[in-house]
């Protein structure tokens, strides 16, 4: 494979670790560079995908890995995880079962939802701070959060973009939102990881090895940057700049789908 094969799969990988967090969808913006780039190897693009997930997945459970410990303490809060994560399993177990993938990647609808939801993520984040976490979240609040989660499964959505403006919705403030975001993205990136395996033939070679350490390492190292970062971040701001940069991005899809 030629160099810029290798440069396209390590900006993949960057843009996992960097927008899987931030609320701005790494999977639409995957679709779109999948679109460009037309690559050939479909299986191995299935092991990349898996492989950077896999990172993403353990720069969180390293950040988060006092909560994560002190979970054995806290049942009800380990309750209100699984509570969140169900929802976006079973939808996702239908969509994999009727194999609407593909329908739901088409660049159009990447497109729709980008716009649609950076809206709905401004609005939410006018509402007022009225609820305090505190070690934990109601199982309400939790079934609503994960309910938004399954919205996710739609390319151009965002993962901790739609579980924050949800988390904002119900009064929580943004670091909060953000952390729990957080927590409940360890169980569903776990399944994504386990379900893209699935559907991968494990067939390796020298370069495919070459290519999964690359993913795994760089979303590894840009997740734990970014987690960091963001979580600062919220503190101080709003969320205004990500709406921005997701209409903007909404904007440049629908000048590509008009020509």
């Amino acid at each position: 494979m030629t160099f810029s094969i290798y440069l396209a799969f390590i900006l993949l990988a960057l843009i996992q670790g960097l927008l899987e967090w931030l609320p701005i969808s790494s999977s639409g913006i995957l679709v779109v560079l999948e679109e460009l780039n037309k690559f050939e190897d479909k299986n191995l693009n299935l092991l990349f995908n898996v492989s950077v997930h896999t990172g993403s997945l353990l720069a969180v459970i390293i950040y988060l890995r006092k909560e994560i410990f002190s979970l054995s303490n806290n049942i009800k809060l380990f309750q209100n995880i699984i509570i969140a994560t169900i929802p976006v399993v079973i939808i996702g177990f239908i969509i994999k079962f009727f194999n609407l993938n593909l329908f739901l990647q088409d660049i159009k609808i990447v497109t729709g939802s980008t716009i649609f939801f950076s809206i709905i993520l401004y609005v939410s984040d006018k509402t007022a701070v009225t609820r305090k976490f505190n070690k934990n979240i109601s199982n309400k609040n939790s079934l609503y959060i994960g309910l938004s989660q399954s919205l996710a499964l739609i390319p151009g959505t965002s993962r901790s973009g739609i579980t924050i403006t949800c988390a904002r919705f119900l009064g929580f403030s943004r670091k909060e939102s953000a952390k729990f975001s957080f927590l409940i993205s360890i169980p569903t990136l776990f399944a994504a990881t386990t379900l893209g395996l699935s559907d991968a033939v494990i067939n390796f070679n020298t370069q495919t090895i070459v290519f999964l350490f690359i993913g795994f390492f760089v979303s590894l190292a840009v997740s734990l940057f970014c987690i960091k970062l963001f979580i600062s971040f919220v503190e101080k701001y709003s969320l205004t700049l990500f709406v921005i940069i997701r209409l903007m991005l909404g904007v440049i899809l629908l000048i590509y789908l008009a020509n």
